[in-house]
């Protein structure tokens, strides 16, 4: 009866080359899926800041223009003029905002302020509006206008 009872312990036990095999091949499913998921952060955080920058900013803008006259001009307070009122009586008298739900909405995808240009550079008659993207290099802007 005893050697019965040892063989049954025997098999319910894994041997240690079984456990080695489960451990290497978690370790390559890891090696697959990880690089993928900890990128796909950093893709929202780009897709989230073209959309912002073609489309969500554009709304508040364009609703600003409408009431207003006039995109905010950058030395008037710029993107902040779609949170607070302007300073120049005319402008307060027409403006219906603000036009932004909260002040985090001035912030890109990184934290970073988003940048603001009005009259613009490269859109000369509305704006320039621009994230630095990932990093402050200027190779991974995100602009509202077509990089060359």
């Amino acid at each position: 009866m005893r050697s019965v009872d040892r063989k049954a312990m025997r098999r319910r036990a894994f041997t240690l080359l079984e456990v080695l095999m489960v451990v290497v091949i978690i370790g390559l499913l890891a090696a697959f899926v990880a690089p993928n998921f900890f990128g796909a952060g950093e893709r929202a955080k780009i897709d989230l800041a073209r959309a912002t920058v073609m489309s969500g900013m554009n709304g508040a803008l364009d609703l600003y223009r409408a009431h207003v006259g006039t995109y905010p001009l950058s030395d008037d307070g710029g993107l902040k003029l779609l949170l607070e009122k302007p300073s120049n009586e005319d402008l307060a008298k027409k403006w219906s905002g603000p036009y932004l739900k909260r002040t985090d909405d001035l912030k890109d995808p990184w934290g970073r302020e988003w940048k603001y240009e009005c009259p613009g550079k490269y859109n000369e008659k509305s704006y320039d509006l621009w994230s630095e993207g990932p990093t402050e290099a200027s190779d991974d802007d995100i602009t509202n206008w077509q990089r060359t």
